[in-house]
């Protein structure tokens, strides 16, 4: 049994789980491994195989995890020749024999890049209301705790959950750094959703109190969730695994985002002139 910590742009992939007809993480990775003769042409997945979670459409990753059963050979170096240039593997470990990815993770971590100027900045042209800090932080820490959470996420089991919310300030931007055990559907982009609800004002904090309620909410008090492409998934803890970056993969993996974080910008900038220019 070996580990892998992959990482991922997901903005093209219907999210990480497997899906009929759309283009998923997992599907990268499984051709990958076909390509490689570690997986059989007929077979359904690798023995032994399971991930650390199921990101959603859009949603990015530092540290997803894999586990599964493999040839000594297999490196993230060898695995990231099949697999596309926007998920790469980029560290291994070993792991012993029935070690499950999904099940014997005790810490996920979610960092949200939430869009927010300030509340007491200058008005800004961009289409979004200014967030209080204080507010947004008080938000963070009610939602924080051991709650039902069948509000706020579209499973209906296994909705008590204990996340750990906490805000920085970064530029015109809130850092929101999301920790728990496990998390429900939606549920990481729907808290970071209404703190910025109440951080902007647009609703109070009596609207997390009925959120956190046994009742349902009616659906016109909803909670949508945040968009997904500001969210990363960005750790996962195994006590008992050692994590051992491969330096040719990880490298590949940094120029490679490096690369993609200066489209993003050049694109940005496009759109700003055009946003500008319209009269």
């Amino acid at each position: 049994m070996r580990a892998f910590r992959i990482a991922y742009d997901g903005t093209d992939y219907y999210g990480f789980q497997r899906q009929p007809d759309v283009p998923t993480v997992e599907d990268a990775i499984f051709d990958a491994l076909r390509a490689l003769s570690v997986l059989e042409p007929s077979s359904r997945k690798p023995e032994g195989y399971a991930a650390a979670g199921r990101t959603d459409a859009g949603v990015s990753a530092l540290a997803q995890t894999i586990a599964l059963e493999t040839p000594d050979w297999l490196t993230p170096r060898a695995l990231n020749g099949e697999l596309p240039a926007d998920v790469r593997a980029w560290a291994a470990a070993e792991a012993p024999d029935g070690f499950h990815a999904t099940h014997e993770a005790t810490r996920r971590e979610y960092v949200y890049h939430l869009y927010a100027p300030p509340a007491s900045g200058a008005a800004s042209d961009w289409p979004s209301t200014p967030v209080d800090d204080d507010r947004f932080a008080d938000a963070c820490a009610a939602l924080s705790g051991t709650h039902d959470f069948h509000n706020l996420t579209p499973d209906d089991r296994n909705t008590e959950r204990s996340p750990t919310l906490e805000s920085t300030r970064d530029g015109e931007f809130l850092v929101v750094t999301v920790v728990a055990d496990g998390f429900a559907r939606e549920l990481v982009r729907r808290l970071v959703s209404l703190a910025r609800l109440v951080g902007a004002d647009e609703a109070s904090f009596e609207a997390i109190d009925r959120a956190l309620a046994s009742d349902p909410l009616p659906g016109h008090e909803g909670i949508p969730p945040a968009p997904p492409e500001p969210l990363v998934l960005t750790a996962v803890d195994y006590p008992n695994l050692e994590f051992e970056t491969d330096p040719q993969a990880a490298e590949s993996a940094r120029a490679i985002f490096r690369q993609r974080a200066l489209e993003r910008r050049s694109g940005a900038r496009v759109a700003g002139q055009i946003a500008d220019g319209v009269r």
